[in-house]
């Protein structure tokens, strides 16, 4: 039993900076044998070839097959012999789903390919979205420097009351076997619709869980007293854009923001323990280039969110990184040392203060925090594909607009409507706009830019699809993709 547990061990984190692959593939060598899927002959080499195999994914997740056994240099009947191998030792799987862009294969890829919209897409057969965002917000009160809206640009109040009739028949014709279908964010602040509240309900009504993206300047008690449906979130996920006000004067335009935002998650906070409320709080924290040590400072920021209610703690964090403005994406070695070093702290002050939040670290910084390098998907215009992924996601917008990027849903964005592929009206269900544009063999050819319509999402699985059909390309069909 000892011995099986040093062999899991060892295979499962040989794709982890630091590990020692020679002792992996000595472990994983017995393992293959003791099982009898390999002779001893056969498994002193092919060992080596599958620790190889699992740190060439664990690192990087969209690398073709075909480019993966030119760096192996086996010939096809051996890479195919080692894929099927692969396959049935749970250990290495493991060590893929765990090494440093575990994150893309666990948050991302694998919930996708179980449900098979990966293969919907490539083959072009209609389905309905795997996600759909509803865009209900009118307006917004921040102008964020980074953000693509369009200054001033807003929807006019009439819009509202149809608007929100669109959204209600969009929810009552979504299929109910994916609770988490919908999810509501924008383009513009949700919380300036009246009537999410009201559509907030119906979508629980009807099993689903959603999840309200916000900047929660408009969390008010005010708003949670009109809009009682809000308590029926799954969670709430509010964007902090820095703090103390003056961070937040600098990011959003907006004086004072900072200490309301604080007040209404505090108040939310003390309500939610209150009434009981099951919906989850958590927060969304961007960290910016050469501010990584502000990461000890929002600690002290969630301890003190908790002290309003410490029996109901913040639920979770999101890190992500904006490197955006890099040529290659990439962090200098001065950066990635200064980033790791906030990490740890990061990490040993969580356990300290705020011991049950659940962090996550998304795709680059959960590979930097495990000592690799951090670097993101960057899909350019060449490698965007014309017909998108609307059987993945879509995003509508308070006039029924249907987008194919998550960042396309912005009123009088330039470009952005080139993305919009129909409109749901009372007599054009979201189901028929998706089947016209497949069936249609509709297709957008990317320009100049486009790639800043897609979120990190959409890069994912634009890559995704673009290694499936590589790997189908090369012979590897019924493998493509490596990991299922």
């Amino acid at each position: 039993m000892v011995r099986q547990e040093a062999v899991a061990n060892a295979v499962a984190v040989c794709t982890l900076p630091g590990s020692d692959p020679a002792a992996a593939s000595e472990a994983l060598r017995h393992e293959l044998v003791t099982a009898g899927h390999m002779t001893d002959a056969d498994a002193r080499e092919a060992a080596g070839h599958l620790v190889r195999l699992a740190r060439i994914y664990g690192a990087g997740p969209f690398t073709p097959l075909e480019k993966a056994r030119h760096q192996l240099g086996v010939d096809r009947s051996a890479f195919r012999r080692l894929l099927d191998v692969f396959g049935v030792v749970p250990q290495l799987r493991s060590a893929v789903e765990n090494g440093p862009s575990g994150k893309y294969w666990t948050n991302t890829l694998l919930p996708l390919e179980r449900k098979g919209v990966f293969d919907a897409a490539l083959h072009h057969k209609p389905v309905f979205p795997y996600s759909v965002g509803l865009y209900p917000g009118p307006t917004c009160m921040f102008r964020c420097h980074f953000c693509v809206r369009v200054t001033g640009a807003r929807y006019d109040h009439s819009a509202l009351d149809d608007g929100n009739k669109m959204f209600a028949a969009l929810i009552d014709d979504i299929p109910t076997d994916n609770p988490d279908a919908m999810y509501v964010s924008g383009g513009l602040e949700p919380l300036t619709n009246p009537g999410l509240g009201s559509l907030v309900r119906r979508a629980a009504g009807r099993g689903f869980r959603l999840t309200l993206y916000t900047n929660a300047f408009a969390l008010t008690d005010r708003t949670l007293e009109r809009q009682g449906g809000l308590w029926r979130l799954h969670a709430v996920r509010t964007s902090l854009y820095g703090l103390n006000d003056a961070e937040y004067a600098a990011t959003t335009g907006k004086k004072a923001a900072f200490g309301r935002v604080k007040a209404n998650l505090e108040r939310f906070q003390r309500l939610r323990s209150a009434r009981a409320e099951p919906v989850k709080l958590g927060l969304n924290y961007i960290v910016l280039p050469g501010r990584g040590r502000r990461l000890l400072d929002l600690v002290d920021f969630i301890a003190e969110l908790n002290a309003a209610a410490p029996d109901r703690p913040l639920d979770f964090v999101t890190l992500r990184e904006d490197y955006s403005g890099r040529p290659d994406g990439l962090l200098s070695g001065a950066e990635r040392a200064d980033l790791q070093e906030a990490l740890t702290g990061f990490r040993e002050k969580v356990a300290a203060r705020t011991p049950t939040l659940h962090v996550d670290y998304g795709y680059a910084l959960n590979s930097l925090s495990a000592g690799a390098d951090a670097e993101l998907v960057r899909i350019r215009p060449e490698t965007m594909r014309p017909t998108a992924h609307p059987q993945v996601a879509v995003q509508v917008d308070l006039l029924g607009d249907v987008y194919l990027y998550r960042e396309a849903g912005f009123p009088g964005l330039p470009g952005a409507d080139r993305y919009s592929i129909g409109k749901v009206s009372p007599g054009t269900t979201l189901t028929q706009v998706v089947e016209r544009f497949v069936t249609s063999g509709g297709q957008i050819p990317p320009a100049e830019g486009d790639e800043y319509f897609m979120d990190g999402f959409d890069q994912v699985v634009t890559a995704r699809l673009n290694q499936l059909e590589v790997d189908t390309a090369d012979g590897w069909a019924d493998q493509r993709g490596f990991l299922r």
